[in-house]
């Protein structure tokens, strides 16, 4: 196999994991269609926002439709608070209030007389907002580090040597899971690191499983069977990384009113 083949194998294969990972986690916007009068309208209701009031949008439904907004804090009891959406900028909008850091509200909608979402309500949490020169670092590292994963085990199924792209794997890895990482979970929701031993945030533990298999691999670099641990290190982290973005990360308990880690 050809190097530029394995740098196009691994950039599609890292390509696919990663819009995978984006559309499934709980941060993408939960798409509902809304059947109005035999047209149909596919809407994006948002489940992550900044630390102000988000609006909720409902592009394309006709101004003639009435729309209204009902949410709750989440996880409580309480009752759904409704408010009517409003025309501004061609668009039916309404707007969810703003919670304390990783504070979530629940909500659905109703248009045209019709209530949707109601099974299974979208769920925003409320996070501060991570200056582009934190996050897109972090965001290429992480995204560079499955990339180069990839390539190395592509390199040992072509016969090559692999040891330096292991190398690189192992630092990319830690500098984008373990020091790029923790400072846009801080400056986003407050703590620095939320897996274990302190928390249940997936996303950190998947970091943590996946750059031990890695300290492995790379201490065992000299034994003759190193490759099927590098190998094995790279499937785990390929699978792990395919859980969603953000599963059980931090949320604010509204009944002790503190920030809760551990779920």
């Amino acid at each position: 196999m050809k190097n530029w083949v394995c740098w196009l194998l691994a950039i599609i294969i890292t390509l696919t994991l990663s819009i995978y990972q984006r559309k499934t986690g709980p941060t993408n916007p939960q798409r509902v269609t809304v059947e109005l009068d035999g047209e149909s309208y596919l809407l994006k209701l948002p489940r992550t926002g900044m630390r102000t009031d988000r609006t909720v949008t409902l592009d394309g439904v006709p101004s003639t439709v009435s729309a209204q907004l009902h949410y709750r804090r989440y996880p409580t009891s309480d009752e759904y608070t409704t408010v009517d959406f409003s025309w501004k900028d061609d668009a039916w909008q309404a707007t969810l209030p703003v919670q304390p850091v990783a504070g979530k509200l629940q909500y659905y909608i109703t248009v045209g007389g019709k209530d949707f979402c109601t099974v299974n309500p979208p769920v925003i949490r409320f996070r501060n907002d991570v200056p582009a020169g934190i996050l897109i670092p972090h965001i290429l590292f992480m995204f560079a580090a499955m990339l180069f994963a990839v390539y190395t085990l592509l390199r040992i199924i072509a016969r090559k040597k692999y040891s330096t792209w292991l190398i690189v794997t192992a630092v990319t890895l830690f500098a984008g899971g373990f020091i790029l990482g923790p400072l846009v979970q801080h400056v986003a929701f407050g703590p620095w690191w939320t897996g274990f031993p302190l928390g249940t945030d997936l996303t950190d533990n998947k970091t943590l499983i996946a750059f031990l298999f890695f300290v492995a691999a790379l201490a065992t670099l000299k034994w003759k069977h190193n490759k099927w641990l590098v190998c094995l290190a790279v499937l785990v982290m390929l699978v792990i990384f395919s859980i969603p973005h953000s599963t059980k990360g931090s949320e604010y308990d509204y009944a002790t009113e503190q920030l809760s880690t551990s779920r």
